[in-house]
């Protein structure tokens, strides 16, 4: 029997976030929203749904007079997320 899937990670642009952060020490809201093509506001709600769940930790900042928003993968979001990729390396072995 296959295993579920992670549905908080199962998001395209959640998956995506996490994809970027796991290989960074932390990445900025600039940075994550080039590298996802997403909108502000929809990269907004994802990151709040990571900070929530305590998959990413979020550090807001002044850089200069400008507001910095950083995002750094937490050792409980590593582990979700390795665990994760087990699961889906689970369903491409049992095709």
């Amino acid at each position: 029997m296959l295993k579920e899937l992670d549905p908080l990670l199962h998001s395209q642009l959640r998956l995506a976030v996490m994809s970027l952060l796991i290989s960074v020490d932390e990445a900025d809201f600039v940075y994550l929203k080039e590298k996802t093509n997403a909108t502000a506001g929809n990269l907004s709600v994802q990151i709040d749904k990571l900070t929530t769940a305590g998959y990413i930790d979020v550090q807001k900042d002044l850089s200069g007079k400008r507001p910095r928003t950083s995002c750094k993968i937490t050792v409980v979001g590593k582990k979700a997320f390795e665990s994760y990729v087990e699961v889906l390396r689970g369903y491409i072995i049992n095709l």
